[in-house]
């Protein structure tokens, strides 16, 4: 992806979140240069990678299978007792997050306003393929039996709870607008805890044909 575009998408999310009146830490809206020296008293911000983060899944199509999200807060099981993330994302009409589930991650996604969430559900087996058994999960805290594939839409103020190995995917329902997605969750390890069903890049390739406007979390040792 260019950084251009990078820049693009960030500055238009931030847009979305005040329209929203979602508001970011201070540090969200750091230039490059604030970053220098800083790595003593942000220590926790650069190792637990909270802050912007962006990809395409190696689509090279963003708006058709990508995802912009912001990690406010998040544990690391090696350096810290903190058990707990959470994330804010803006998920497009039709804009797919590929099918995966995570290892060790438990998770609450929570639509926090705007369109509707799709989200299609499948089991995993022992060898991690795909189940052709029905899903039991809670919906709001109500249980729900979810058959093979089918689809939970989340609309505006509601959520659904993905324990591990949970296979998911996500997308906006076409019609309905984008949608502000919350996530609520034990630590999160976005190298080493997602198990996409097809593999995809996780973290994009970046052309700096601009200067960044503001540092994803993968930028930050570059600028400290």
């Amino acid at each position: 992806m260019k950084r251009s575009e990078i820049n693009y998408l960030i500055q238009n999310s931030i847009d979305f979140f005040n329209l929203m009146n979602f508001l970011l830490p201070p540090w969200a809206y750091w230039k490059p240069e604030d970053w220098k020296g800083s790595y003593d008293s942000c220590s926790e911000i650069v190792d637990n990678m909270l802050g912007w983060d962006l990809t395409d899944f190696g689509s090279n199509d963003f708006n058709r299978q990508g995802l912009i999200l912001f990690t406010i807060r998040n544990g690391n099981l090696r350096n810290d007792k903190k058990p707990y993330a959470e994330k804010i994302m803006i998920v497009e009409e039709m804009q797919e997050t590929p099918m995966h589930f995570h290892w060790s991650k438990m998770e609450d996604i929570i639509n926090r306003g705007g369109g509707n969430l799709v989200l299609q559900i499948f089991g995993s087996d022992e060898k991690e393929n795909i189940s052709d058994k029905a899903v039991s999960l809670r919906v709001d805290g109500k249980l729900r039996s979810v058959p093979p594939g089918d689809n939970v839409i989340l609309m505006p103020g509601e959520s659904i709870c993905l324990k591990q190995r949970v296979y998911h995917r996500f997308f906006g329902e076409k019609g309905k607008g984008r949608v502000l997605v919350g996530e609520v969750s034990t630590v999160n390890d976005d190298s080493s805890d997602n198990r996409f069903y097809n593999p995809v890049g996780r973290f994009p390739d970046i052309e700096e044909d601009k200067n960044p406007l503001h540092l994803l979390a993968s930028d930050y040792f570059k600028y400290l």
